[in-house]
């Protein structure tokens, strides 16, 4: 194990070196950290990452946990961020097939560290609270496997319901201190009540006497209810100095479907870049769903064809080579 760890680390040290301009993205900006309100670089500038997440880990999105896929979408889409979404409660997921689940995750993990992008290990799950013992578990595992791997980021609660505040704090401090006593500078990415929106309530009352915490805002373009007043509560939180993180938004609504609205999703999009909010598209898949960025029958291994690509696949695409540069 020791030897392997040591293999890993330096794995962590070189990735990216002497590669294009997406590859080399944990080499320009190095270890991510919290300074002024706002997630910075090793050189104090917001490094605004964009990037795509992976589905769930169960269902249609499984087989598209894997190396050629990560590959794939960091050489020819030009990520310099990947979120893979694991699985909790539903069947197949952590809590019913712990072994599986790792396994999957440490895959992806591992290929985009290779890759020299950061990684986002999301803990997808709208309970959380409901064992907080697992999830200390399994990121005390993630933390001693990629502590000292600065492509490494850990969210650690994705989009709790309406629950109060405060759950989520106690909860989110549990899993930090886990975190903590191992990897000591990785940026950890905490939830907000209503589905990772209201970070309003949070920037009145945030996480103390911890490093490097952001705080994660969710949002769907399209989605009625997603609109001036849920941007409003956003920018509540940045003019209190609240780091958020986008990591996750969509085309569509916020069911997965609904309608493909192009002037609301570059509203959107025009807002994250003037705030230099690093973000993360959902999703990679290949279900029949407006938000699916593959057309069914997609192959696992990757090297899709444009005409495999679902509008939103062709508009995220287009967008992430434009903003993120091509070789």
């Amino acid at each position: 194990m020791m030897r392997y760890l040591m293999a890993f680390f330096l794995l962590c040290l070189i990735a990216g070196k002497g590669l294009g301009q997406t590859k080399a993205a944990v080499k320009q900006h190095g270890q991510l950290k919290v300074a002024g309100g706002r997630v910075v670089d090793h050189t104090g500038d917001a490094p605004q990452l964009r990037g795509i997440s992976l589905s769930w880990s169960i269902w249609e999105g499984r087989k598209y946990y894997n190396e050629a896929v990560v590959n794939w979408l960091a050489e020819d889409f030009k990520i310099n961020l990947l979120r893979l979404s694991m699985a909790i409660e539903p069947d197949r997921g952590y809590l019913h097939d712990p072994d599986g689940q790792m396994a999957l995750v440490t895959t992806v993990v591992d290929a985009a560290v290779k890759k020299g992008i950061y990684v986002i290990i999301d803990w997808h799950d709208h309970h959380a609270q409901l064992h907080p013992e697992q999830a200390e578990g399994f990121f005390t595992k993630m933390a001693q496997r990629y502590k000292g791997c600065p492509n490494v980021i850990y969210e650690v609660f994705n989009e709790p319901e309406r629950i109060d505040w405060s759950v989520v704090k106690d909860y989110a401090v549990r899993v930090i201190e886990a975190i903590r006593k191992h990897d000591r500078n990785n940026l950890i990415v905490v939830g907000s009540p209503t589905w990772d929106q209201d970070v309003d309530i949070v920037s009145k009352d945030p996480i103390q006497g911890f490093n490097n915490i952001a705080y994660s805002f969710h949002f769907y373009a399209s989605e009625p209810s997603h609109q001036e007043k849920l941007m409003a509560k956003a920018d509540e939180a940045i003019r209190s100095r609240l780091p958020l993180f986008v990591t996750e938004w969509g085309v569509g609504e916020a069911n997965g479907n609904g309608e493909f609205n192009l002037e609301k999703a570059e509203k959107w999009l025009g807002w994250m870049e003037r705030n230099r909010l690093s973000w993360v598209n959902w999703n990679v898949t290949d279900k029949e769903e407006t938000t699916a960025l593959l057309k069914p029958g997609a192959s696992v291994d990757a090297k899709w064809p444009e005409a495999i690509l679902t509008p939103a696949g062709s508009y995220i695409r287009q967008t992430l080579r434009k903003l993120n540069g091509t070789k």
